[in-house]
């Protein structure tokens, strides 16, 4: 089989960009952090249900920044620093958005390319991801993915007292037993599955709308290596037998906190048993196979922020344009 589509991702992995100095060693610093907040020169990111607050003007789209007067209140984490500017992210709702669905989430438009020119619009990673300049994605993903390990990590495991933030947002202690807890990334493998013919395996969750496919993808278990959980999901959701996994790239994916790791791997078997539980239905396609679905409307495919895009596409051979 030719491996030429394996040796190197097609494009940039969307959520995977950032151009910030982490600056891991001034976390631990309470009085540096003080003097970047205070520094008029310093930025902040508001972020409030993995959502900001984005501007477009004509086909550019940023992040808006606050200084830190302007920031309202909230958690404070800090980001990084870049051309010696500070970065903070603050987790408190929108300014000027109190726009919420029933459950309390942010409400952001579908397309930001409808919103009006230079006025602030909610967005989150899915909207805004691939819209973003590299620094403005970086800072976005970082944040979403420290408010939603926050927001479930309030109180200590141990013995249930509420924890404070403290090391710039990146460690919660307990104030009764002096636990520290860490944000947590959950590594998933997300695979692309070809056989002999150099077909392509797709299928659909049964959560997911006729027609949305994707390629197969599960959480690595305790004690597991990247390779065997390639192997076990892609036998427990369809039944087919992979060997070869080749590991081409990853993307935070913090929907909560997921990592995705993206491989190819080969299939020795290609009779398709689904696990109905996780696989509403599969198939195999050629690429004309696949474009002839695109183009009638019978598939559809994952957005480009997402790393199976991008798997999808190295396979094809090239971007797969269109609203797909």
């Amino acid at each position: 089989m030719e491996t030429t589509a394996e040796e190197q991702l097609l494009g940039p992995l969307l959520l995977a960009r950032g151009t910030i100095d982490r600056s891991a060693l001034l976390r631990g610093d309470p009085d540096w952090i003080a003097r970047a907040w205070a520094d008029p020169a310093s930025r902040v990111l508001i972020v409030s249900d993995g959502h900001t607050l984005v501007r477009r003007t004509g086909d550019h789209v940023e992040a808006v920044l606050y200084t830190t007067e302007e920031a309202p209140e909230g958690e404070r984490y800090l980001l990084g620093v870049e051309n010696d500017v500070a970065y903070f992210a603050v987790a408190a709702p929108l300014p000027g958005f109190a726009t919420a669905d029933t459950n309390g989430r942010v409400v952001a438009p579908l397309n930001l390319n409808e919103t009006p020119e230079g006025e602030p619009f909610p967005a989150g990673l899915r909207q805004g991801g691939a819209l973003l300049g590299d620094r403005d994605a970086g800072l976005l993903v970082y944040a979403v993915a420290l408010e939603a390990w926050h927001t479930t990590h309030e109180f200590c495991p141990r013995c249930g007292s509420r924890t404070r933030v403290e090391a710039g947002g990146h460690i919660r202690v307990c104030p009764e037993d002096r636990s520290q807890h860490f944000p947590r990334v959950d590594p998933a493998v997300i695979m692309l599955v070809r056989d002999e013919l150099d077909r392509c395996l797709l299928a659909r969750g049964p959560q997911w709308p006729e027609g949305r496919l994707s390629i197969l993808a599960g959480f690595v278990e305790p004690g597991e290596s990247l390779e065997h959980a390639v192997i076990r999901e892609v036998a427990e959701e369809v039944g087919v037998t992979v060997v070869n996994p080749r590991y081409l790239g990853s993307q935070p994916w913090p929907f909560p906190r997921s990592l995705m790791l993206g491989f190819f791997a080969h299939a020795t078997t290609t009779e398709l048993v689904c696990d109905a539980d996780e696989i509403a239905e599969a198939r195999w396609f050629t690429r004309a196979e696949l474009l002839a679905a695109l183009e009638s409307g019978e598939v559809r495919l994952p957005p480009p922020v997402s790393i199976a895009r991008r798997l999808i596409e190295t396979w094809y051979g090239g971007h797969l344009s269109g609203d797909w």
